[in-house]
């Protein structure tokens, strides 16, 4: 139990070290409504209260990802506790190119077991959200979203003070693979509240649902 509740007490202070840069995302996505709604208005399409409120879950938790990702370790928690901040850019030769999942698995501990699971979970957002909210959902498009941001954040890191590893880009695609697989569970389990969060055709007053937004005549 008490194992439990460090690996808790672990996910709680991520989610805190995660909190300016989400607080920053939420500002500017509401600055960004107005804008958005004229955008959407003039090419026919409306965004319904569910999709903007699973919109903006999204750029929170992608803004709350990168600022865990793309800091130097400690960062934020030097920064929220007012500690000094010390760290140093410089390129990083920590990068690891031997694939050890099988290994991991076979020789799991309760640490390896947790870092797996968090690769996993914190990626899944990346194959869901863009599935769930934008037309044409391909399961490619959502691994190729995880690869292609996994493979950023891990070259980005060899600038800093942390470790590379190519065993994170896997795992973190197979979680955006995850991610996209839950949206189809959503999708063949309640097909009409899936629907519910995309872009839908402007109703115009006569009750016609076209791209054209002006009355007739």
């Amino acid at each position: 139990m008490d194992t439990l509740l460090w690996y808790v007490e672990i996910a709680l202070d991520y989610g805190f070290q995660m909190l300016p840069c989400v607080l920053v995302a939420a500002l500017v996505f509401f600055c960004l409504i107005p804008w958005r709604k004229r955008r959407l208005t003039r090419r026919g399409l409306v965004s319904g209260s569910l999709r903007e409120g699973a919109l903006l879950l999204f750029v929170v938790f992608t803004m709350g990802l990168a600022a865990l990702t793309l800091s130097p370790p400690g960062f934020w928690y030097q920064l929220l506790y007012g500690y000094p901040i010390t760290f140093q850019f410089g390129l990083n030769h920590g990068f690891f190119w031997q694939i050890t999942i099988i290994q991991d698995l076979l020789q799991m501990g309760s640490w390896s077991f947790f870092m797996l699971l968090g690769n996993l979970c914190m990626f899944a957002p990346l194959g869901f959200f863009p599935a769930l909210l934008w037309s044409a959902p391909r399961w490619w498009k959502s691994a190729l979203i995880g690869f292609c941001a996994s493979a950023f954040v891990e070259v980005f890191q060899l600038f800093l003070p942390r470790s590379s590893d190519i065993n994170d880009i896997i795992l973190n695609t197979f979680g955006a693979l995850c991610g996209f697989w839950l949206y189809l569970l959503l999708r063949r389990l309640a097909p009409r509240a899936a629907a519910k969060f995309k872009c839908r055709q402007l109703e115009v007053p006569d009750g016609r649902n076209t791209g054209d937004t002006a009355a007739p005549a």
